[in-house]
């Protein structure tokens, strides 16, 4: 949800990621005139979900009866998914139990672009295909796949609008069914609490400093949080990056090896940053990064960095001189 022609490799890596990137945009856009319109800054989710005036009610999630064995493996494939990141230990046993295992024959639809949303979905097993019919266009386009563990059918639920494309299975294909109620009750204001959290924190951190507020709930809402003890190696120097990270609470220290020897070339304290060069040239980690004390880090995965902090690349790209000193 990531050589002929005289271009290498890498070149065609970042060619194939930028086009995956459009058509997850193409698919994840909310047509303008199905988003509730705000005045000031823009909300990235929908009044229904978090207005102030949506008063909270009792709530009782629905439960499907599963082994242990389902549990633990849907238990597994929620945590992996960025959207139930901000579930504690008690909601997660609620959504797994909302959960209904669906099966899906060969080119069956599950959702059909304009239907209103009731449900979201999470693959187990399978790969399904979404279609999107344009304006003026005859036939629907393939703007995307999507396989285990990711979850589709969510925008429906946060934005209150219809469907924004059609989903259909590739092959037989085995599911989780979540209902809007679950989802509205349970995913979206433990996310909404996660975002309150994070955004205080962000709004200190140089690098995002002119960053807007909806900027600033997209990379509240991607990031995850690691735990690293004192003396703990957080990226190793020659590994592949694939993650960047910001100082939440702790300190950290940055080192080279210089033959037998390792020299620390930079010192990191809340707020400040590291990771980016692997992600901005491709390259192996240039640094490693040890917690001098314990620390929490937040986490942004390769795709989110790009998407959200593409922009930032000047500024971030100016860092690498901290490194070769």
């Amino acid at each position: 949800l990531f050589v002929m022609g005289g271009k290498d490799d890498e070149e065609e890596d970042e060619e194939e990621e930028e086009e995956e990137e459009e058509s997850d945009d193409e698919l994840d856009e909310i047509p303008e005139s199905m988003v509730m319109k705000s005045k000031g800054a823009r909300q990235s989710v929908s009044a229904a979900a978090y207005g102030a005036w949506n008063q909270k009610k009792a709530f009782v999630a629905p439960v499907h009866a599963k082994d242990d064995e389902t549990k633990a493996k849907v238990r597994q494939l929620l945590s992996s998914s960025f959207m139930f990141q901000a579930l504690d230990d008690k909601d997660m046993s609620t959504v797994v139990d909302a959960c209904e295992p669906v099966k899906l024959e060969p080119k069956q639809r599950v959702i059909t672009q304009g239907d209103d949303g009731d449900f979201m979905f999470i693959i187990m097993e399978g790969v399904l295909d979404c279609y999107k019919k344009f304006p003026d266009a005859e036939e629907e386009k393939l703007v995307k796949s999507v396989e285990k563990g990711d979850c589709f059918g969510e925008l429906a639920l946060l934005y209150n609008c219809p469907r924004a494309a059609s989903v259909e299975s590739r092959d037989a294909c085995e599911l989780l069914k979540l209902d809007s109620e679950t989802f509205s009750n349970i995913v979206s204001e433990a996310a909404g609490k996660k975002r309150e959290r994070y955004e205080g924190f962000l709004k200190k951190v140089p690098l995002l400093a002119d960053m807007d507020n909806y900027e600033r709930s997209q990379v509240a809402d991607a990031i995850k949080s690691e735990s690293h003890t004192s003396g703990s190696t957080i990226v190793k120097e020659g590994d592949p990056g694939d993650k960047f990270y910001i100082i939440e609470e702790g300190s950290a220290k940055a080192t080279k090896s210089k033959g037998a020897e390792e020299k620390e070339v930079k010192q990191y304290q809340p707020g400040d940053y590291f990771g980016e060069l692997a992600l901005l040239r491709n390259e192996p980690r240039a640094a490693s990064v040890v917690a001098t004390a314990d620390c929490k880090v937040l986490v942004l995965d390769r795709r989110s960095f790009k998407r959200l902090l593409g922009p930032l690349d000047g500024i971030l790209s100016r860092a690498a001189g901290e490194y070769a000193k």
